[in-house]
């Protein structure tokens, strides 16, 4: 007859040290691994990111467009006097509490993409967006003050690249914070300027993100039972 067989404690732990120090050993080590693009985006434990972001950029772009092709002074290219309305984005200005690093880049891509997609719309090219602030050496945010403007938009013309109207983004945060935890609201406010009236029509979208320390901190702080006022 067959004994059965036990490993003894001190075998057993022997291989959890083992397996605890392999671990340990490999710290530096990483995997990745791609998305489906139906995925949910990941939720940044820090600050904000694609999960944040990317809603805030498809709400504010469709409300803009929505708005844009809604307000008649926009028509006037459809009766054979151009393509398309002419936009100059001249970038995004980041007055969060968080720096977005290479999400800026990216920002600015997404927004200008989706601008340019729509058949109203004509985008100028950034790098002739950005050689324009070179040439007059000015911010984005400098550019409504009216002498700016114009030498801007003179610098534009000589690159063959006039425009109608002037795009701007801007990205704020609030931040409330009780004990452990903080809630954090991001604003992506977009705002279409027209060069020849400077009026604007601007839209804004909201995410609002909770950062906690630990589980129960969420689950304090956000009853799920209880509704928003």
């Amino acid at each position: 007859m067959t004994r059965p067989f036990y490993l003894s404690s001190s075998v057993c732990l022997f291989f959890g040290l083992l397996t605890v120090t392999f671990w340990s050993g490999c710290k530096g080590y990483q995997v990745g691994h791609l998305l489906n693009p139906k995925a949910s985006d990941m939720v940044g434990s820090h600050s904000a990111g694609a999960g944040t972001f990317n809603p805030l950029v498809d709400e504010a772009v469709q409300k803009l467009l929505e708005a844009a092709e809604a307000n008649p002074a926009l028509q006037f290219q459809e009766n054979g006097l151009g393509s398309g309305v002419s936009i100059c984005f001249v970038g995004i200005e980041n007055r969060s509490g968080e720096e977005l690093v290479d999400f800026k880049e990216q920002l600015y891509e997404k927004i200008d993409s989706r601008v340019n997609e729509h058949p109203l719309f004509d985008s100028i090219h950034q790098n002739y967006v950005q050689a324009g602030l070179r040439l007059t050496r000015l911010k984005p945010d400098e550019l409504f003050i009216e002498s700016n403007m114009q030498n801007f938009s003179a610098a534009m013309q000589q690159q063959g690249q006039a425009f109608h109207y002037m795009l701007y983004a801007k990205l704020t945060s609030g931040t409330t914070e009780r004990n452990s935890s903080q809630q954090r609201d991001y604003l992506l406010s977009l705002s279409l300027v027209d060069m020849a009236t400077g009026r604007q029509i601007k839209q804004t979208a909201e995410v609002r993100k909770g950062y906690h320390k630990n589980s129960l901190a969420r689950i304090t702080n956000y009853n799920p039972f209880r509704t928003r006022k």
